[in-house]
């Protein structure tokens, strides 16, 4: 069969080691698989299957130094990964039988229970039976963190094999956005990070939910995922029928060529491995002296990010050698090895590196405060009609006096003008249309505080180059937020008073639970005002995928989402909101809301404040295109990010209130969230068209620089 695209020339400088131990590897799985019945007989295997796709191989190229009975174990599991994939391919996929499919994925995590003494079902099927077995072998040399970790990676992967289910039978083709943040948990990439700590060193608890460490594993497991899709287009959508495929995705949504598609696939790819290397070199060190780690701790973290690169290479290498994919003519070519004749493998490294250093440089070469003209407006697509809290008015009133009292209009950043320009009560007005009188006031206060925030770091922190001094603000900032009862420091600037009256008028009547999510979306706010300060020192525009991503902690959606939710009840199990179809939801909506922002914004931030972190500037540099191709790009993204809030509020929720047997008061209470979005998006396109903060003419009549000589009151310096 003939090629659909011809292989792009992949960014891969570290060569792949082969683990010693591959033969022993080898014959332990292949009795390991028959044991747990998954070759004749299956219906899915035989021997030839497993000979073929090798993967002892897979395994002794990506944990390249682990020793015999470690690497044996780690071969098992990746035999049941796959042997799950094309299980349930054969028995639900291709039968459409989502019903089956979900009764079979519902019984897997009862073989991953955390206490390892705890009974499990007897198995079914070989899935079941393959679980059970390695979990038993796996955890007892791992803590009971790593096994919380890794058990919901492992049920992450199953449950949304439903998703793509759904996909398939619907004939719907993800958008890129939804299509990289679902296939981290379909493709198995976390689960497999999993697994290099295994093989490696375990991470601390301490910081293994911190940003480094998740971009760490998200750069990674977009690699990963990206170079499968490459390899595997042919198998999985000319045979199979499969729409999940990172090349499919971008030749729809750009209407381009299979081979284009291909090549921009390898651009994404490229630009993820550049973020695993910024990162492990600049933001893992820096989180290390943050958290005060222990020599011990921080040589695992190195062995961590050193093994996670290791699967780069040798999973690029096994792509290359198994007949499970598409490779025809690739091996030849792979950029450590000789192509034809003495010399030509340093030829071809050296183009490759010389082509990778011009892209990484690339991100850097942005020259600020260009003159771009007014922010270029499209036909915004918004099916929802605003409505306005009767209160709007008193609350201008209120916020007015507020800021007065809390000093945020006497140090420098903000002025009356500025706070009316702003007109943050409108915005809450309509993102609450029925909140009385004292909420409208709280959420006008919080928007004010979250708006002044995001103005102050750059212009206070970024005009000082002072980044010690932004994290030395965020960690204040944080002890500001009590969970229970501990005293707060004493406030020395505005920031810090407003924030611990907004707390203490916030949580009074909030359970423990509830003060740790608040906190929680506060602190994963103010922690990405730094992360844009950084890029910002090293005038560094990020990449397409990480900014989107950083973007709903730097606009706050967080925040205003997880108070959207406690004001609906305990009717809804937090699981309910955890799961995949919600998530979908929130992020939908809360890129839109984000992209609205930075189309608006485009003039005020990059012509008169120097900013990189704006979408369209973003998607310029990435794909190399003018401001109104940059715009059309991301106009396009809001629209498919309405659609799919539009798709999962009524196609998925139905499906999930029936997945998880929701009452009618729960389902009720969704509802009523799902109606607080709809009035939030709504409420937020409404404000950025009504207010003066982002008109051409009074941008033009403003001061844009900061004040030096009005530094606020108990501004830190390192």
């Amino acid at each position: 069969m003939t090629q659909p695209f011809e292989l792009p020339h992949f960014y891969m400088p570290y060569p792949a080691r082969l683990n010693p131990y591959l033969d022993e590897a080898r014959a332990h799985s292949t009795r390991w698989a028959r044991e747990m019945g998954m070759l004749e007989g299956s219906g899915v295997w035989d021997q030839d299957d497993l000979d073929a796709h090798d993967y002892g191989l897979l395994c002794a190229y990506t944990h390249p130094d682990c020793d015999g009975p470690a690497l044996s174990l780690i071969t098992d599991w990746y035999v049941w990964v796959f042997f799950f994939d094309d299980h349930f391919l054969e028995k639900y996929k291709r039968t459409q039988d989502r019903a089956a499919g979900k009764a079979h994925l519902d019984r897997l995590p009862l073989f991953m229970p955390a206490d390892p003494a705890t009974p499990v079902p007897a198995p079914e099927n070989p899935v079941e039976a393959g679980l059970g077995d390695l979990w038993a072998r796996t955890v007892p040399a791992m803590s009971v963190d790593w096994r919380r970790r890794f058990a919901v990676a492992t049920e992450h992967l199953l449950n949304e094999s439903l998703w793509e289910l759904s996909n398939i039978d619907e004939g719907r083709i993800a958008n890129p956005v939804e299509y990289i943040e679902m296939r981290r948990k379909v493709g198995g990439a976390p689960w497999s990070a999993g697994l290099v700590e295994y093989a490696t060193a375990e991470v601390p608890a301490s910081v293994a939910e911190s940003r480094p460490l998740r971009v760490l594993m998200e750069t990674f497991s977009d690699a990963v995922h990206l170079r499968n899709d490459l390899f595997s287009y042919q198998r999985e959508v000319e045979d199979e029928g499969e729409l999940s495929n990172g090349v499919l995705v971008l030749e729809t949504f750009f209407d381009c060529t299979t081979q284009q598609a291909a090549d921009l696939v390898n651009d994404v790819l490229t630009s993820r491995l550049h973020q695993f290397e910024h990162t492990a070199l600049t933001e893992v060190p820096a989180l290390a002296l943050d958290r005060g780690l222990t020599p011990a701790e921080t040589t695992a973290v190195a062995a961590y990010a050193k093994g996670l690169q290791d699967w780069q290479s040798g999973g690029h290498e096994w792509h290359l050698r198994s007949s499970r994919y598409m490779n025809e003519g690739a091996l030849p070519t792979a950029p450590w090895r000789t192509p034809c004749g003495p010399g030509a493998s340093a030829a071809d490294v050296g183009a490759l590196l010389a082509s990778a250093a011009a892209e990484r440089l690339r991100a850097y070469r942005h020259l600020p405060f260009q003159k771009v003209g007014p922010s270029l407006l499209p036909a915004f697509v918004m099916p929802f009609q605003v409505q306005l809290s009767p209160h709007l008015d008193e609350a201008r009133h209120r916020l007015r006096a507020w800021s007065h009292a809390m000093g945020i209009l006497a140090e420098g950043v903000w002025d009356e003008d500025r706070l009316a320009a702003a007109d943050l009560p409108l915005c809450a007005a309509g993102i609450d249309p029925d909140a009385t009188p004292e909420a409208l006031d709280l959420s006008s206060q919080w928007l004010a505080w979250g708006t002044y925030g995001d103005d102050y770091y750059p212009l206070v922190y970024g005009h000082r180059r002072d980044l010690a001094a932004a994290r030395a603000t965020t960690a204040r900032l944080s002890g500001c937020m009590p969970l229970d009862g501990e005293p707060v420091p004493a406030p020395v600037n505005a920031m810090e008073r407003a924030l611990a009256d907004l707390w203490a008028r916030t949580t009074v009547a909030m359970t423990p639970d509830q003060r740790r999510t608040l906190r929680t979306a506060v602190d994963k706010m103010t922690e990405s005002w730094v992360w844009e300060l950084s890029n910002q020192l090293q005038n560094r525009i990020p990449d397409p995928v990480d900014y989107l991503e950083m973007r709903r902690a730097t606009f706050g959606s967080d925040l205003t989402m997880s108070m959207c939710r406690m004001g609906h009840g305990p009717a809804v199990p937090p699981e309910v909101y955890a799961s995949g179809p919600v998530r979908s939801l929130e992020n939908a909506a809360a890129d839109y809301a984000c992209l609205v922002n930075d189309v608006f914004s485009y003039q005020k931030e990059i012509e008169y404040e120097g900013e990189i972190h704006n979408a369209i500037l973003v998607v310029q540099n990435f794909f190399g295109v003018d401001y109104p191709t940059g715009l059309r790009v991301v106009h396009d993204l809001m629209t498919r990010r309405m659609e799919q809030f539009q798709h999962v509020s009524t196609r998925e929720l139905p499906v999930l209130y029936e997945d998880f047997g929701l009452s009618d008061e729960a389902r009720g209470v969704v509802e009523e969230y799902v109606a607080d979005l709809r009035h939030w998006m709504a409420g937020i396109l409404n404000w950025h068209r009504e207010v003066d903060r982002y008109r051409a003419s009074y941008l033009a009549g403003r001061t844009h620089a900061f004040v030096p000589d009005r530094l606020p009151v108990g501004g830190f310096r390192a």
